[in-house]
């Protein structure tokens, strides 16, 4: 990531509130980082200094969202679309993802505010959503956890809508899609069903079977 070139007004307004922000004692969530990842409020201050805390910022410099990533980055910690335009919770786990690959070094503000870096960065260790959600101060849906659920019976399809899709979902957040567990079959859904057909050698007809439930969770991840 290139450092960002702020225009003056926009980095002395990130500082300001910055400032504002501390001066005020404002209350962070404490909520526990995984391992050693840096800490929620870390993240905050971060994200004051380059976006002013804005996720859906896009100053016209090359460089979007609440961490200001270029798309190149962006992409390299398999970003996609652009950054500005995804979730806070995508946002987050990216920059994560960005961090546990490379530390604090692509962000010109971490060396402005003194961050340093801990054992999780550059660990090449790459993240779970679940691992990333405390960064926004909330949970994510944790995967579908124990035996695997018998096949409900039905081959689901692109615009259908279930409960066992729900569980598909969330399962398939144990190989970090990040699915909220709505329960319907759309375009991130089918990615996800795709994937794992290819994987696993099942034909990648996009609808959701037998095979392809059992691949979720007992075949091979997606790649």
């Amino acid at each position: 990531m290139r450092k960002p070139r702020w225009r003056p007004s926009a980095r002395a307004g990130a500082r300001l509130a910055l400032a504002a922000l501390l001066a005020l004692g404002a209350q962070l969530v404490a909520v526990p980082s995984a391992s050693a990842d840096p800490s929620v409020a870390t993240w905050l201050k971060l994200r004051m200094c380059e976006s002013s805390n804005r996720y859906t910022v896009n100053t016209g410099n090359g460089y979007y969202g609440a961490y200001q990533f270029d798309l190149p980055t962006w992409r390299s910690v398999g970003g996609q679309g652009r950054p500005d335009l995804a979730t806070p919770a995508e946002q987050d786990y990216r920059a994560l993802y960005l961090y546990r690959m490379r530390g604090w070094q692509p962000w010109e503000c971490a060396g402005m505010l003194g961050l340093r870096n801990d054992k999780d960065a550059r660990s090449k260790r790459v993240p779970t959503y679940a691992e990333s959600a405390y960064i926004g101060g909330g949970p994510v849906p944790a995967p579908v956890a124990g035996a695997k659920p018998a096949w409900p019976g039905v081959v689901y399809a692109y615009g259908d809508c279930a409960e066992a899709l729900k569980t598909f979902q969330l399962r398939m957040n144990a190989f970090g899609y990040g699915f909220t567990g709505t329960g319907c079959y759309y375009d991130k859904t089918r990615d996800a069903v795709l994937d794992l057909q290819r994987a696993n050698g099942i034909n990648d007809s996009g609808r959701l079977g037998p095979k392809t439930w059992n691949a979720a969770w007992e075949g091979k991840p997606p790649r």
